[in-house]
């Protein structure tokens, strides 16, 4: 019976916490609005990026130390990437520091929205300003119209998205600019003001707009870039203390535009304007010094590829077997090796580490789900990994050649991964030199029982009689 009291004191106290925390959150909220908002929307590939200025003022009496940005549901999903910056200083000595952005939620946010916040450096004191810059990336945000093309037609496609800013804080000026890759602008959404000027759509200015406002606008655009979406990647980078690094990628690559229809003709092929919005090119970024590449699929190697090298980096500019009109897709291997030296280093507390590049090593290229694989030397131990952003981890076991109780795998996995992902992570682990000795150990021992097992052989008698 005793327990009963202090169940509803914890129930209250609960509910009290949550009062004050609605209640700042709403406070939080009156006390910003945003003096100036500025985005860029840039559609001239199929991997939209935004490009938003938010010049925010503290209105209220107290501090604010975190600023919320909103977007549809619709449009949460489609996010990449996601960063944030606070400028310091004017114009020469203008500096950006970066800014921790996390997502969040809000009690009864308005038509399903979604929220992220960005913590700032200092709090806002009552009065002051503060320039934030924004960059998001957007993933299979362009729809093709008409979904299905011949050979000979060029790609259409519609983008959605709203002439006013979604906010949660009132906003006295915004602009939108949408920027498309030429100037056949089928049609697009009207929205007073609005301005068109060669490849850029202007909406807006506007003015004291109140929160949550939103305008829906559809441009429909020509967009022949390639749509080169690997559905599926699995990176594996094995390590050798032999003085080697092996990289295994495999790849299964779609066209994500409007799907091809009719039959495939070479010869029109040949011509300038046939299949404009195919693609037979791909270009691999990789490491410096690299060596031993090799590109093959399923029937065998393929020799349509060239590579460059210097001393920055490696270009391997790669041709699958026919291009890739919209629905088709590919799939291949590409393979490399690279020195240890360059990549696995030694930390202060005497644990080894590898330093390596994250994402994907092809150019322009949308990755569905990659699975990077790092596997580590056998007799590894306490491996750990630490990436620049989200990813899921766990752990894996290999059996390789002369293994005995195998080898650890670090096996990281993300979904929507675009180029802004490809940033150096490292994988920690603890190592016994002595494990270096296992293998040669084990081929020293079977030579050696051959070698007596053959002389044992030789000084037997199998003879029945003398």
């Amino acid at each position: 019976m005793e327990a009963l009291p202090s169940l509803a004191r914890l129930l209250l106290a609960l509910t009290i916490f949550s009062s004050l925390s609605l209640l700042a959150c709403s406070s939080s909220l009156q006390d910003l609005q945003i003096a100036n908002a500025e985005r860029r929307i840039d559609v001239t590939s199929h991997i939209i990026k935004v490009f938003l200025t938010l010049k925010v003022e503290n209105t209220g009496t107290s501090p604010v130390s975190e600023v919320l940005l909103a977007f549809p549901p619709t449009q949460v999903d489609h996010i990449a990437s996601l960063k944030a910056a606070v400028t310091i200083g004017k114009k020469k000595k203008k500096s950006y520091v970066p800014l921790e952005v996390n997502p969040t939620e809000l009690p009864d946010a308005p038509n399903g929205t979604k929220y992220f916040k960005i913590l700032l450096l200092n709090p806002l004191s009552a009065g002051e300003t503060a320039t934030l810059e924004v960059l998001y990336i957007l993933t299979h945000s362009l729809e093709p119209f008409p979904a299905e093309i011949s050979q000979s037609e060029s790609q259409l496609v519609y983008y959605r998205d709203s002439a006013i800013i979604l906010s949660p804080y009132y906003i006295k000026q915004q602009t939108t600019f949408i920027r498309t890759p030429s100037t056949k602008v089928e049609s697009f959404t009207r929205v007073e003001p609005t301005t068109r000027a060669g490849t850029e759509l202007k909406y807006g200015p506007y003015k004291d707009r109140p929160a949550y406002s939103y305008s829906p606008v559809l441009v429909h655009f020509e967009n022949n870039s390639p749509f080169a979406v690997v559905e599926e990647l699995v990176r594996e980078v094995e390590i050798s203390h032999w003085g080697s690094l092996q990289i295994t990628e495999h790849y299964t690559l779609a066209h994500a535009g409007a799907r091809h229809k009719g039959v495939f003709s070479r010869v029109d092929y040949q011509g300038r304007s046939s299949g404009v919005s195919s693609f037979k090119h791909l270009l691999a970024r990789l490491p410096p010094r690299v060596h031993s590449v090799f590109y093959r699929d399923q029937i065998g190697n393929i020799s349509s590829s060239h590579l460059r090298t210097d001393y920055r980096r490696t270009d391997l500019e790669i041709e699958p077997r026919y291009p890739l009109f919209g629905g088709w897709k590919a799939t291949f291997l590409i393979g490399y090796g690279l020195p240890l030296q360059d990549f696995l280093f030694e930390s202060p507390d005497g644990r080894r580490y590898l330093n390596f590049t994250f994402g994907c090593p092809l150019a322009d290229t949308v990755v569905d789900k990659l699975t990077l694989k790092v596997v580590l030397p056998e007799g590894s131990k306490d491996p750990s990994a630490v990436v620049p952003f989200t990813v899921q981890q766990h752990l894996e076991t290999k059996y390789s050649y002369l293994d005995v109780v195998g080898r650890t795998v670090v096996v990281l996995e993300k979904k929507n991964v675009v180029p802004e992902h490809n940033s150096p992570f490292q994988v920690y682990y603890s190592f016994n030199p002595v494990f270096m000795l296992a293998e040669p150990l084990m081929l020293i021992s079977v030579f050696f029982f051959l070698f007596m097992a053959s002389v044992a052989y030789l000084h037997v008698d199998f003879s029945i009689s003398k």
